[in-house]
């Protein structure tokens, strides 16, 4: 456990933040940051160790309101651009950071966190930015079988999602910011009766994520106009009867040169030959190799860093699905089995790196990157693309004949 272990205290007895049992020992880092005792007490080491997963985020929190007190974001001040996330310990400060850009993309400043309203089930992170459950699941390490039940509810979820990004889809176009198309999805998914997933998990703050030119995911929708020729990447995640709904495509912006269109098609079809692969029986692992081949024939790189992953009542579980050749993925795929498979594939070399708010990842050499995902069932026969295309979906891939 990265934080050591926890301190014991002369002070009354509290209650185990893990178990309830009294407790006489504190997390060492909760004094430092002198945070109220209770939910920082433990009986034991082991319970302090157990719990370490959610209860970290407590201290990123804290770090979030001491950096953050009576600071309002201005859309309108480029300083207050890095003002708006906090994961691992990193901040945006007032002062830009002394970073190596590579490409041409820099931050914008983003507008405050959409509201979602009070009567729309919401996933146990919306309100403090902590998950609680998912950290410390068994479903971490255990791939679950779905019932009828949880199948038909993703379904459902999964439906909402795809109509979802289908509306941010319609709205793409020079001129239009990534803040404007996350409002877009924001209000879609709310209007659904859906929680947008990624709105405040771990403290990412907006609804969806968009992911321009060199950024290979996780980029946050801000104040930036989309250009003529950039391609555009939205993540979109629904959270609706209890189950999450995940999928992603990447979109051409006005006219996108030659190269550019040549890496979307590729990573489409790298999907989609993944997609075919899966039935009960086959290795995890083989989907991997399946997109390597493809993009490498292609002249393309694959990124190793993010991973396919098990979807379902958790937003992130088992299995981890590498899309990268020679994995070490573990575990064959079988009936009632729910997945994302996500292949991020890069016009230069695969490496990434993270700009300095923790959530934007970019290519090393400035060049595009491209991804497509889609929620996946494992059936008896074959497979059931639970976020698929609809006769409704706007033609905007002119390799795909409706």
């Amino acid at each position: 456990m990265a934080g050591g272990g926890a301190d014991a205290v002369e002070t009354a007895a509290l209650c185990c933040a893990k178990c309830g049992k009294p407790a006489h020992l504190q997390c060492p880092k909760c004094v430092e940051l002198k945070l109220p005792r209770e939910g920082a007490a433990f009986c034991t080491q082991d319970c302090f160790k157990a719990s370490w997963g959610s209860h970290k985020s407590i201290h990123l929190k804290a770090k979030l309101l001491e950096l953050s007190p009576g600071n309002e974001q201005d859309a309108t001040s480029p300083a207050s651009s890095w003002l708006y996330c906090l994961k691992k310990g990193q901040a945006r400060t007032l002062k830009m950071p002394n970073f190596d850009w590579i490409g041409t993309l820099r931050p914008y400043p983003i507008s405050k966190k959409r509201e979602v309203p009070a009567h729309i089930e919401q996933p146990d992170w919306a309100s403090d930015g902590i998950p609680k459950v998912e950290p410390n699941s068994d479903l971490q390490h255990t791939v679950e079988i779905k019932t009828p039940d949880q199948i038909e509810r993703m379904r459902e979820t999964c439906r909402i999602a795809r109509e979802v990004l289908d509306a941010a889809a319609r709205v793409i176009r020079p001129g239009i910011t990534t803040d404007e198309i996350d409002a877009v999805v924001h209000e879609a998914t709310v209007s659904a009766g859906g929680y947008p997933s990624p709105l405040n998990y771990h403290f990412f703050p907006k609804s969806c994520c968009t992911s321009v030119n060199e950024v290979i995911c996780h980029g946050i929708p801000d104040a930036r106009k989309l250009e003529d020729g950039d391609i555009v990447n939205v993540d979109v995640t629904v959270y609706y009867k209890g189950v999450h709904g995940d999928l992603n495509e990447t979109f051409f912006v006005g006219n996108v040169d030659e190269a550019s269109q040549r890496l979307v098609q590729c990573t489409y079809e790298c999907l989609e030959k993944a997609i075919s692969i899966v039935k009960p029986g086959v290795r995890f692992r083989e989907v991997g190799e399946v997109i390597n081949r493809h993009a490498l024939m292609s002249g393309f790189s694959v990124v190793k860093s993010y991973c396919g992953h098990g979807i379902g009542e958790l937003f992130h579980c088992a299995p981890n699905i590498p899309h990268y050749a020679r994995n070490k993925a573990v575990g064959i795929m079988k009936a009632g089995q729910t997945f994302t498979i996500e292949p991020m594939i890069n016009a230069g070399v695969w490496r990434d790196r993270m700009w300095p708010d923790g959530w934007t990842a970019v290519t090393v050499d400035g060049k595009c990157s491209a991804q497509f995902e889609h929620t996946l069932l494992v059936t008896e026969t074959g497979v059931e693309v639970l976020t698929a295309r609809l006769p409704t979906s706007p033609n905007v891939f002119p390799w795909i004949h409706s």
